[in-house]
């Protein structure tokens, strides 16, 4: 009788946890995921790793001039929850410039991260044209530009 007791009460305690888990909340799994993306973030600069598509919530910490050599880039510095601070190359050429951008404002993206000594680069912040690459998106104040 204890042995049944024991089993129910594991096969509940799973149920419970599976269902706590987040799998049926959308914020958690995206608060999750952003997490995971932040430790892969971490994880790629200091394995100096490239070409990792990543999801992260961060603060822009600067402002810099366009690039305007090749494809125009609007580029800024984020720094994500553990401190990193990463550039961000958006390609305006393909995807609507984020206006009202500025020190302090708080964005979540996806693109492509690419390591350097700085910290990286976060690209590919837009969706691609010809479908071979994943799309990725900046999103600020409500707003999605891909």
């Amino acid at each position: 009788m204890k042995n049944k007791l024991s089993i129910i009460a594991v096969v509940l305690l799973s149920i419970m946890a599976y269902f706590n888990n987040g799998t049926n909340n959308t914020k958690s799994n995206t608060n999750s995921s952003i997490s995971k993306s932040n430790l892969t973030l971490q994880d790629a600069y200091n394995q100096h790793k490239s070409n990792i598509i990543i999801k992260t919530k961060a603060t822009v910490i600067k402002t810099l001039s366009d690039d305007l050599k090749g494809s125009k880039h609007q580029r800024f510095i984020i720094k994500i929850p553990s401190g990193q601070t990463i550039l961000v190359a958006h390609n305006i050429d393909l995807a609507p410039r984020v206006n009202g951008l500025k020190k302090g404002s708080n964005i979540e993206l996806k693109g492509e991260y690419e390591y350097n000594d700085k910290g990286g680069v976060i690209h590919w912040t837009h969706k691609d044209p010809n479908n071979r690459h994943p799309d990725g998106w900046i999103k600020y104040n409500n707003k999605t530009y891909q």
